[in-house]
């Protein structure tokens, strides 16, 4: 377990999109997701027009408070006019996106290559 305040993310800013990832396999713990919403936050906040991808490549299990986080940072972005992609959703993940049609509110998109690409 990382320290507390230890990032549970990974950033890279790139061609004026800050790509996030996660450190952790299993987004399941509360305080986790809270502070990963908070980190998100911060990234969106810190530009005028945010163009954020997130990256779920490490990713193995989510939980339904991590999809709630995930709709709070989406509409986040939308009221700064910027753009979130995601990238990289293991296909059971990617279930639960189109079972609860939350793979109609965000575009996704197989690789981060190409979420990269359709950032305008």
């Amino acid at each position: 377990m990382p320290p507390s305040g230890a990032s549970r993310l990974r950033v890279k800013h790139m061609n004026g999109v800050t790509q996030v990832e996660f450190i952790d396999r299993n987004i399941l713990d509360e305080a986790n997701i809270h502070q990963i919403g908070e980190e998100i936050a911060g990234l969106v906040d810190a530009a005028p027009a945010p163009k954020l991808l997130i990256s779920f490549s490490n990713v193995d299990h989510l939980s339904s408070a991590a999809l709630g986080t995930l709709i709070t940072i989406n509409n986040r972005v939308k009221n700064r006019k910027g753009q979130l992609r995601l990238a990289n959703i293991d296909p059971q993940i990617y279930e639960v996106f189109k079972i609860t049609k939350l793979d109609k509110l965000f575009q996704i998109h197989d690789t981060a290559e190409a979420a990269l690409a359709s950032v305008t």
